[in-house]
């Protein structure tokens, strides 16, 4: 995507069904709740710190939903599963108030971007036993992997609506990727390109659009010959732009830079709510998503 614009996980408790979760809720749409990725940044030099072990720690004393992301140089923010607009804004900006306090305490910022501005050497992978089997399956693709995202889930309670629902989603994500991108910077160079994190992102073998599946049975047979193939190592790593998400009644939305505001923020993520929502009633009523390839 060439650019001319100037300019953290989900809760894993289980998700409520759209239906379950309108009794008692403040508006009739589908639960929504959003992960929202961060560089660590010394204050001080402006470089990337790699002290994620320490905000982590920091940010779950405070209580945050907090997590590793793939370098030593991120963390990940997520809220909790929520009912309405207005809802999601206030845990969005409780997740980022808590997260900068964690990365205070530990004399670090956060940065909210969709790629590493900074000129140094690259990260080493976060400690834990699945990045580091990333980082020896996949090599140079893990090395460079220094992106930031925000990915948006919205509840979709069965699996087979939820494939179709995607089918109906993919032909917004070019829009959703233009209206969202703020990564044209990367190691110190402007790369011509509004989103760099896209171009980063889309190099793994399954990213980007998805296929257009017919049923749940497609999808699965698909995943399956990639996990077989060693493409991937299993369903977490499958990173289309849209999914049913591989742990959560969901559809998970993953187009977006991480936004630099929680306007921004809660602004696209209540559109992709929009989206799931009228796709899901589309499919219900037999309405099939356009056969774009």
């Amino acid at each position: 995507m060439t650019r001319r614009p100037a300019s953290t996980s989900f809760d894993l408790a289980a998700v409520a069904s759209p239906r379950a979760a309108r009794t008692g809720a403040t508006d009739s749409g589908p639960t929504v709740g959003v992960e929202e990725e961060f560089f660590l940044v010394d204050t001080t030099s402006e470089c990337l710190t790699e002290s994620n072990e320490a905000v982590v720690a920091a940010g779950r004393r405070l209580g945050a939903r907090m997590d590793y992301e793939l370098k030593r140089i991120q963390i990940e923010v997520n809220t909790p599963v929520c009912r309405s607009a207005t809802e999601l804004r206030a845990r969005v900006l409780e997740a980022r108030a808590t997260a900068a306090a964690a990365a205070v305490q530990c004399g670090v910022g956060l940065l909210a971007a969709g790629a590493s501005p900074t000129v140094q050497p690259l990260a080493p992978v976060t400690d834990v036993p699945r990045y580091r089997t990333m980082a020896e399956r996949y090599g140079r693709l893990v090395e460079e992997q220094e992106v930031c995202g925000c990915h948006v889930h919205v509840g979709v309670a069965d699996r087979e609506i939820a494939v179709h629902v995607c089918n109906h989603v993919r032909l917004w994500l070019p829009a959703l990727l233009a209206s969202t991108a703020n990564s044209p910077l990367y190691r110190g160079r402007d790369t011509g390109y509004a989103s760099w994190r896209a171009i980063v992102a889309g190099r793994w073998p399954c990213s980007g659009p998805p296929p257009r599946f017919t049923s749940v049975e497609h999808f699965d047979s698909v995943v399956d010959i990639m996990i077989e193939s060693g493409n991937i190592l299993d369903p977490g790593m499958v990173y289309w732009d849209v999914r049913p998400s591989a742990h959560l009644p969901t559809v998970e939305v993953r187009v977006s830079d991480v936004p630099a505001t929680v306007d921004e923020t809660v602004l696209m993520a209540t559109v992709v709510r929009a989206l799931v929502a009228t796709a899901e009633r589309d499919v219900r009523a037999g309405v099939a998503a356009p056969p774009v390839p």
